[in-house]
């Protein structure tokens, strides 16, 4: 009995020395907080999206502060935030550009067909795994939702079998284009005016055979566009948005309608700050 005691005031006694060096080198070696990191950080609206590239927003906080990211990265939180954390680092801010959230697929369940019945995993990730999807294109929208799990801000929503984003919803943040495994959906700018609803990239004939509402590549709208900004590339057309207008042309000259002119509202803009 004797022994055990000595044995454990042995062990209690090296517990305690190990806890008091431990408590005292964490106070020799504390390093206080940057406190340009912290004022970065209230800058920003700890949403961690990650739309900035970095993991989160402490992350993008420290490469700020370090000088090695830009202050207009933070698409959530706007030209406000990039101002207030120009102000802060004492640099020059760039405008920075609204964007949007936009679905370029139209192939709903009118147009569009099974190829298969798919009974795994209920996402957009695991179903594109096996042979492409169920779908008869393997370009659209699958339609399980894995981009409006993925939203912060609840901005989309499934219908009729593809994704649906409410720009006014919309943070600009990119989450659903990273995570969409068909890469159909891409951040375009709030003043866009045309956009084209198809990511089938096949040539003409054989995207037709899968879904109406297909892009066919036949290069009118390329021709039409007055201002050259409507380029068909790999089958599928493209606009370059610097360059559109907006004029309505290559809608007119588009035979299947895959090209829709659109309208993002700018809250602030369109309906005042009171409304927000």
């Amino acid at each position: 009995m004797y022994d055990i005691l000595i044995a454990f005031a042995i062990v209690s006694a090296v517990g305690l020395i190990a806890g008091i060096l431990l408590a005292l080198l964490s106070h020799l070696l504390h390093i206080e907080d940057d406190k340009t990191v912290k004022a970065v950080r209230e800058c920003l609206p700890g949403i961690n999206c990650g739309a900035c590239g970095f993991k989160g927003c402490d992350d993008y906080a420290a490469a700020l502060a370090e000088g090695k990211a830009k202050p207009n990265l933070c698409v959530p939180g706007g030209q406000a935030a990039a101002d207030e954390i120009g102000n802060i680092l004492g640099i020059t801010v760039e405008p920075l550009k609204d964007v949007v959230a936009f679905v370029h697929c139209n192939g709903n369940c009118e147009v569009t067909t099974k190829k298969a019945v798919y009974e795994g995993v209920k996402t957009c990730r695991a179903a594109s795994q096996v042979y492409g999807g169920p779908d008869t294109c393997r370009f659209g929208c699958i339609g399980f939702g894995d981009c409006a799990i993925a939203c912060p801000s609840n901005a989309i929503c499934m219908r009729d079998g593809i994704a649906h984003v409410d720009t006014s919803r919309c943070l600009g943040c990119g989450l659903c284009q990273t995570i969409c495994p068909k890469k159909l959906i891409s951040m375009v700018p709030q003043e866009t005016a045309a956009v084209i609803m198809c990511n089938n990239k096949d040539k003409g004939a054989d995207a037709r055979k899968v879904c109406k509402n297909a892009c066919i590549g036949c290069k009118k709208c390329e021709k039409t566009c007055p201002q050259n900004a409507i380029t068909v590339v790999d089958n599928l057309a493209k606009i370059d948005y610097d360059k559109c207008t907006g004029c309505g042309a290559c809608m007119q000259s588009c035979p299947t309608g895959c090209l829709k002119k659109v309208f993002f509202p700018n809250l602030e803009e369109d309906f005042g700050p009171e409304n927000l």
